[in-house]
């Protein structure tokens, strides 16, 4: 993973209390290589860039998330674990000594098992539901909120830059590929149902957007790119949550674990994500878990 760095900005003044809450955040979480940088202290690194302060994080990196995703499954198929695609959960039961899970596709099976973890991101809640005997009052309500990012080839940026979020997501950032590739996005549109479209008219608001921080972004520069669907639990006017581990101690099922709301930074935070389930699942060798992701 190359450690390419990353600046958040503040573009005015009222800007800078919202990179102390980050800061401070950092702080809190163990990060402690930030540093603040003043507006030529980060123009130094990236001169395109406009801002009256910044944070640096040098320690931020890059990941191929396909290559990692082929890793991750090379490593459960060695370690014994069975990998089975287009076979959703159509519905399911608790049972006294597990569940009993009837699964679709090409070949339907009813399957039996100790333990679920439901990391079904998007569908959390919806598998969750199609389960007789979780209680429908833990199963929190599904929002959309979608993001879409437009394509720009080679930027004058070594560095990721990130502006100071906004309510719902991250800002319209500049994301950088292992081969260089800048993308911007995503931004935020509140969404009745799953749909990855790209509507090329929303780029219009890019260009505002992008320019706060980089004045000098050509116009008809960008191309449309793709979208991802954040996996919401609240909605587009209530306070934000974090990443939600259900465990029994909420629902009181014993051997399952529910991940809900898990969006960015959801790929970056996997591997504690994993350590955290099996500290809650706490399983012996003989009670492995089924995956419905």
């Amino acid at each position: 993973m190359p450690k390419i760095g990353k600046l958040i900005l503040a573009t005015e003044q009222a800007e800078l209390a919202g990179l102390e809450r980050i800061a401070n955040a950092a702080r809190v979480n163990g990060v402690n290589d930030l540093q603040w940088l003043s507006a030529p202290q980060a123009q130094q690194l990236e001169p395109a860039l406009r801002c009256v302060a910044a944070l640096l994080s040098p320690s931020t990196g890059i990941v191929d998330s396909h290559a990692l995703m082929l890793a991750l499954q090379g490593q459960a198929e060695a370690a014994g674990a069975m990998v089975v695609l287009r076979a959703p959960v159509l519905s399911g039961r608790v049972r006294d000594e597990g569940f009993e899970l009837i699964i679709g596709g090409e070949e339907p099976a009813t399957i039996r098992c100790r333990c679920v973890v439901n990391a079904a991101g998007l569908y959390a809640p919806a598998v969750a539901r199609a389960i007789d005997g979780v209680p429908r009052e833990t199963i929190p309500p599904a929002y959309f909120c979608r993001g879409v990012y437009f394509s720009l080839g080679r930027a004058p940026f070594r560095r990721l830059v990130y502006p100071v979020p906004p309510p719902g997501g991250l800002g319209v950032h500049l994301t950088l590929d292992l081969a260089g590739q800048a993308r911007f996005g995503p931004d935020v549109e509140w969404i009745s149902e799953v749909d990855y479209s790209v509507d090329p008219r929303r780029g219009d608001s890019f260009y505002a957007a992008i320019r706060i921080y980089w004045p000098g972004l050509p116009s008809g520069a960008l191309q449309p790119g793709y979208a991802g669907v954040r996996p919401k639990i609240t909605g587009p006017k209530e306070p934000a949550v974090d990443f939600v581990v259900q465990g029994t101690e909420i629902h009181g099922v014993l051997g399952l674990i529910n991940l809900y709301g898990i969006e960015s930074p959801g790929l970056t935070a996997s591997m504690p994500l994993a350590d955290e389930v099996m500290r809650r699942l706490a399983l012996s060798p003989s009670e492995q878990p089924v995956l419905a992701s």
